[in-house]
């Protein structure tokens, strides 16, 4: 069992990597490989997919290695290959993203990412910290997670999900944000699981063992 973690420059992958392998060992959860090789994302089991910055420029830094897209595009949506997607890694799984400039996303889950506006003007932007969940639908990949655990956030848009359904958990910032969604054999969180303790791990250790 081989579970790729897509290495494109777009994210310290260092701690989601030791993340991953400790769980992926506490569940007999198989190989954890970091790579930028679209034949490794093609051989895998389960396709993990961070990012860090902006919208944009995540955006076309995958577009930037020959053949990545196409290769992550073709295990999950012919293979349906497990797939999570992280904090920028989840929200490019969207119509389209609204950062600095319209850019399309992956079309995975219908909507689109816009700017965090909490009702409350004390609340600063980017929303940073810890946040407590709130779940609007179960999940195999919850199992074990309930409203009220929290998880950490570092980020100043969010994943407006045209089907609400597919919204999996949420957060309270004077205002909804999106925390996790789900479509079929694909998973997406906006926060860092790798730095969300035992949330986070429990969530890993979930996706790990997870046979959609």
């Amino acid at each position: 069992m081989l579970t790729v973690l897509v290495d494109y420059d777009s994210g310290n992958l260092h701690s989601a990597e030791k993340a991953f392998q400790r769980m992926a060992a506490e569940t007999g959860g198989g190989d954890i490989l970091v790579t930028s090789r679209p034949e490794d994302v093609a051989r895998a089991d389960r396709i993990v997919l961070p990012g860090d910055g902006a919208f944009p420029a995540c955006r076309r830094a995958l577009g930037d290695v020959g053949g990545l897209f196409e290769a992550i595009e073709e295990a999950v949506t012919r293979k349906a290959r497990p797939f999570l997607g992280i904090c920028v890694g989840m929200q490019m799984m969207a119509t389209w993203g609204r950062e600095y400039s319209d850019t399309r996303g992956f079309d995975w889950v219908g909507g689109e990412v816009v700017r965090i506006t909490p009702a409350d003007p004390a609340l600063k932007v980017p929303h940073m910290g810890w946040n407590d969940l709130v779940i609007d639908h179960p999940h195999p990949v919850l199992s074990g997670i309930g409203t009220g655990d929290h998880a950490y956030f570092v980020h100043s848009y969010h994943f407006r999900v045209a089907d609400p359904a597919q919204r999996l958990a949420h957060v309270d910032y004077a205002g909804d944000v999106t925390a996790i969604i789900g479509r079929g054999t694909m998973v997406g969180t906006q926060f860092h699981p790798e730095k969300s303790q035992a949330t986070g791990l429990r969530l890993i250790a979930n996706f790990l063992q997870w046979n959609p």
